[in-house]
């Protein structure tokens, strides 16, 4: 599909100027002589065919997109979502927000943290991956704040223990990533919480 922008623009690029440059020459009464009036909207019907005839070709190539679907993971999540990301994984993420926590719990009747990744991993890459939050870590490759990527994983310690790790989220974009947590269930946080920043380990991203 993208191959044909280039002559879709040039296509709607031809009928503006020539609507325009005809318009103009109408209303400044050019000295120019006007083009035949039935060979000009001959030239703007033919082009005319041509856009229809590449909109129909890329509409059969182009994916379908549930652009309402999207517009609803967006407000979810609080993350604009464009045409080059992942869109699966937001909708599935998105699906889950408002899940009770549960531990032990990977399901939409209550998830925690590890059980979130399990399930969306599964759903979204059709990967298998551990099913507690340590192992998902030495699974995973490490990968530095500023590098994260949609889908990464992040990886935090807990109030108790600053060397062991105890909680895990999935990054999203934008500093966002999503996470079951103890006290309100599955919600999307900010890496640049106060708490999330104390707390944080690594990225990860799995193998």
């Amino acid at each position: 599909m993208n191959g044909k922008y280039p002559s879709l623009l040039k296509l709607l690029h031809k009928l503006i100027m020539m609507r325009y440059i005809t318009e103009k020459s109408d209303t400044h009464k050019s000295s120019i002589k006007k083009p035949d009036r039935k060979k000009r909207y001959f030239l703007q019907f033919i082009l005319l065919l041509g856009l229809i005839a590449s909109l129909s070709s890329c509409r059969t190539s182009a994916p379908r997109l549930d652009y309402q679907a999207l517009a609803r993971a967006s407000i979810l999540l609080g993350v604009d979502i464009n045409m080059e990301d992942n869109h699966k994984l937001y909708l599935e993420a998105a699906d889950w927000i408002g899940v009770p926590y549960r531990g032990g719990g990977d399901s939409k009747r209550g998830a925690d943290c590890s059980g979130l990744v399990y399930q969306v991993y599964r759903k979204v890459y059709r990967t298998q991956v551990p099913r507690n939050t340590e192992d998902l870590k030495k699974e995973s490759n490490k990968v530095a704040k500023r590098n994260l990527r949609e889908g990464d994983l992040v990886f935090f310690t807990s109030s108790r223990s600053k060397n062991k790790v105890a909680h895990v989220g999935i990054y999203l974009k934008n500093g966002k990533f999503i996470h079951s947590s103890t006290s309100k269930g599955v919600i999307v946080s900010n890496l640049n919480e106060n708490y999330y920043t104390k707390h944080w380990i690594s990225g990860g991203r799995i193998r």
